[in-house]
């Protein structure tokens, strides 16, 4: 949001609603009618594809870089998948229709959008790839560097339960992987928290993925990472 033009911003400021987001709240669910767009501020999202055995797997992720519920209600109005809010906190949101009308009007507005639904396609399309082809281990350092960028804080609220269904994996798997990253100096662990300890070592334990994740995120909307 804070990327907007300020003429543009006004035109939807009037429109805007400040909520709270709990962790575990759903925001829209898979072919559901989609009726604001949300822009988090502090807190982090979820795009999941759930399968018919209950199972699910992350495809997306958003923070305060993003914006969710657009790119999904540009023409059908139908979410892709569920959106879940994994990290507590805050976000604006303003009704789809209004949006749109004024994005319809601001090529300025237009562009930055635009930019921001290529960078969230090459996000889930490698995403989709490191599912298929990486480690659990080296996954798992991409997930959390990923809630590192987005969060100022080193201690991240983060359960075992939770990785598992983002990763995809048992919960055992989780748990195996997180000891051995401990074991090795890069995070500790207390219950329902992991603090990153050492995150040039978790850069060199993730996949490539991270990397052209994030550098493709710096190319088309500068400033979405802060330097650590």
């Amino acid at each position: 949001m804070a990327a907007l033009d300020p003429d543009d911003y006004a035109l939807i400021e009037p429109h805007l609603e400040f909520v709270e987001l709990t962790r575990g709240k759903v925001l829209f669910d898979a072919g559901e009618t989609i009726h604001h767009t949300y822009f988090p501020h502090d807190s982090v999202v979820s795009l999941v594809t759930v399968m018919e055995d209950g199972n699910s797997v992350e495809m997306a992720v958003f923070g305060r870089e993003a914006l969710l519920g657009f790119v999904s209600a540009m023409v059908s109005r139908q979410s892709f998948g569920r959106y879940i809010v994994q990290i507590n906190g805050t976000a604006s949101r303003v009704p789809v229709d209004r949006l749109h009308e004024v994005v319809a009007t601001r090529p300025s507005m237009r562009l930055l959008f635009l930019r921001f639904t290529e960078a969230l396609l090459a996000q889930t399309f490698q995403t989709v790839a490191c599912n298929a082809v990486h480690s659990v281990e080296a996954r798992c350092c991409r997930w959390i560097l990923s809630m590192h960028d987005r969060l100022d804080q080193d201690t991240l609220p983060l359960t075992h339960e939770f990785l598992a269904e983002m990763l995809g994996v048992q919960r055992s798997t989780v748990s195996l992987v997180t000891r051995t990253l401990q074991t090795a100096g890069l995070i500790s662990q207390r219950r329902g928290f992991i603090t990153v300890t050492d995150r040039a070592g978790l850069e060199d334990t993730t996949c490539e993925c991270y990397d052209k994740i994030r550098r493709n995120f710096e190319r088309l909307l500068p400033g979405t990472y802060t330097h650590r």
